[in-house]
C-alpha cells in the first residue's frame, strides 16, 4: 500500500517505523530537514522536504497516486487542511492527529465536513487508557474488546496467590468464572499456553473475561481490587485534562501539581471540581506537604520522561500500595524502562499507532473479514485482535477441535449476538461472530489466516 505520513515528529516516527516495517511504501514530507534524516536512518522511506498543506508539495510527494494520507504534525489546523487537500487531490483516505480539547466536542461534524477516514486525538486515547487501568488498579494494562463486553487484563500473581500450582484448564472450576489465560509472560519469556500449562506466583498473565467477572477472578488470583477514590496528577498538559474530566465524572477526588500558574489558572476555569496546585510534582516537599502517601492513583504526566519516572521509582519505595502510571516518550528506552519499577507505562504514540494499524490492516482485507481491534503488547513480541467473521468464512458449524489453527496463535474469545463465549474444543465460529485472538505473529489481517479447516 502507497501512503504518505505528514509529520515526522514522536507521534509520526512512530506510524512510519510500524508501516514501513509492515511492508507498505511510505513516504514522509516535512518542513525539518533533519527531521526527514532522522526517521529515513532507521526507516526504508522515502523523504520529502516541504509544507504538507501545500497542494504542490504534497504532488510532488505523489499524493495521485497515495491510497492513505496520515497527517501528524503538531498543528491540528495544518493536519485537517492536509488531509483536505490530501483528499481533494489524491482521492485517498485520510487520517488527521487532533489534539485539542476545543475540536474534541465536534470532531464528528468536522471528520464528516473534510471528509477525514479517521481522526485520533493522543492525548484523548491515552487517557481512555488510563481510565480503564484506575477502574482496575490491581492490573497493569487492561484492553478490550466486543464492545467493552470483554476485558483482556494483565496482571502479575502474588506470591500468596493460592492459585500458585493451579493447571489451567482447572483455573475455571478453581475461580469459578469463565476465563481463558492467553499469554503468560516468565522470566522474560512469551509463551502462548494451553491447558495443560501451569500458573506460578510471578507470572504475569493476561486473561480474557466478562467485565463482571473482573473482581472475582481477581480476588480468587489473591489481589485486592479496591475502588478509586483519590487520584494526584502530576503534570497538567492536554492529557491530564482529558484524564481529570473523566475522574471527575465518575465523583473521584482529583488533584493536579503543574509548574506553570498561567496552566494552574487555566485549569482551574476548566476543572473546576478539581484541587489545582501551583507547585514541582518531583519536589520531595511538595509530595509531602500534598498527601501523596493517601493517594489510591498517582499519574506521572509531565513533559519530561525523566521526571516522570523520578516520580516513580520515588513512589515505588515510599509508597508501595500506590497504583502508579507514567508517561514515557522516548522510543530508544522501551527496554530499559519496562524493567523499572514505574507501574503501568503509558505512550500517547504507540497507542495512537495501534489505531492506524489496525485501519491499515482493515484496508488491505478484501476478504470481508476485518481487524475489529488491535493491541500491542509485551513490547510489541504479542498482538491481540479483535476480528469480525464474514459470509464467506467456511468453518461455521465446524468445532473448534477439528478446525486447524495457526501456529503461536490462541482463539481466547467468540462473541455471538451479545453473549461472551469462552471457546472449548466442541464451539464453533460463525459467520457474523467477533473473534478474539492472541498471536505472536504480525501479519494477522482476517480470520482466514487463524482458522482453516
Amino acid at each position: 500500500m502507497n501512503i504518505i505520513i505528514a509529520g515526522c515528529g514522536r507521534v509520526g516516527s512512530e506510524i512510519v517505523a510500524s508501516l514501513s516495517g509492515m511492508g507498505h511504501e511510505v513516504t514522509v514530507i516535512d518542513t525539518d530537514y533533519e527531521a526527514i534524516r532522522r526517521v529515513t536512518a532507521f526507516a526504508d522511506v522515502m523523504g520529502y522536504q516541504g509544507d504538507s498543506a501545500s497542494v504542490h508539495s504534497q504532488s510532488e510527494a505523489g499524493i495521485e497516486k497515495a491510497d492513505l494520507f496520515i497527517a501528524s504534525t503538531s498543528s491540528d489546523e495544518k493536519n485537517m487542511l492536509a488531509c483536505l487537500i490530501a483528499r481533494k487531490t489524491g482521492q485517498c483516505r485520510t487520517i488527521a492527529i487532533v489534539r485539542s480539547p476545543q475540536y474534541a466536542e465536534d470532531i464528528e461534524y468536522l471528520r464528516e465536513e473534510l471528509g477525514l477516514s479517521m481522526s485520533i486525538n493522543p492525548e484523548k486515547v491515552a487517557a481512555d487508557e488510563m481510565m480503564r487501568l484506575i477502574q482496575i488498579p490491581s492490573a497493569f494494562e487492561v484492553d478490550t474488546f466486543a464492545k467493552g463486553k470483554v476485558s483482556l487484563i494483565s496482571v502479575k500473581v502474588p506470591e500468596n496467590s493460592p492459585l500458585s500450582g493451579t493447571r489451567l484448564c482447572d483455573l475455571p472450576s478453581r475461580t469459578g468464572v469463565s476465563s481463558l489465560i492467553c499469554i503468560i509472560e516468565r522470566g522474560g519469556d512469551v509463551i502462548i499456553p494451553d491447558g495443560s500449562d501451569t500458573l506460578y506466583a510471578g507470572d504475569k498473565i493476561s486473561v480474557t473475561l466478562s467485565l463482571k467477572d473482573v473482581s472475582t477472578f481477581l480476588t480468587k488470583v489473591g489481589l485486592k481490587n479496591r475502588k478509586v477514590k483519590n487520584v494526584m496528577i502530576a503534570g497538567g498538559g492536554t492529557m491530564a485534562y482529558y484524564l481529570a474530566k473523566q475522574l471527575l465524572s465518575i465523583r473521584v477526588n482529583v488533584k493536579i501539581i503543574e509548574k506553570s500558574r498561567e496552566r494552574c489558572e487555566l485549569l482551574s476555569e476548566l476543572l473546576p471540581g478539581a484541587m489545582i496546585i501551583c507547585g514541582d510534582a518531583t519536589d520531595k516537599g511538595v509530595l509531602l506537604e500534598e498527601s501523596v502517601g493517601d493517594m489510591d492513583v498517582v499519574c506521572g504526566l509531565m513533559s519530561d520522561d525523566e521526571e516522570n519516572i523520578m516520580l516513580s521509582l520515588y513512589l515505588d519505595k515510599t509508597a508501595p500500595d500506590t497504583k502508579v502510571m507514567t508517561r514515557f516518550r522516548r522510543t530508544s528506552y522501551d527496554d530499559i524502562v519496562s524493567e523499572l519499577p514505574v507501574g503501568s507505562i503509558i505512550s500517547t504514540k504507540k497507542i495512537a499507532t495501534d489505531y492506524i494499524i489496525r485501519y491499515v490492516r482493515s484496508m488491505r482485507n478484501e476478504s470481508g473479514s476485518d481487524v475489529e481491534t488491535l493491541y500491542r503488547m509485551l513490547g510489541d513480541r504479542v498482538e491481540a485482535l479483535e476480528l469480525s467473521v464474514g459470509d464467506d468464512f467456511r468453518g461455521g458449524g465446524v468445532p473448534l477441535k477439528d478446525l486447524e489453527i495457526a501456529e503461536d496463535t490462541l482463539i481466547c474469545c467468540i462473541y455471538r449476538s451479545g453473549q461472551v463465549i469462552r471457546p472449548g474444543g466442541a464451539d464453533t465460529i460463525e459467520p457474523g461472530d467477533s473473534v478474539v485472538v492472541v498471536t505472536a505473529r504480525k501479519d494477522i489481517e482476517n480470520i482466514h489466516q487463524i482458522v482453516k479447516r
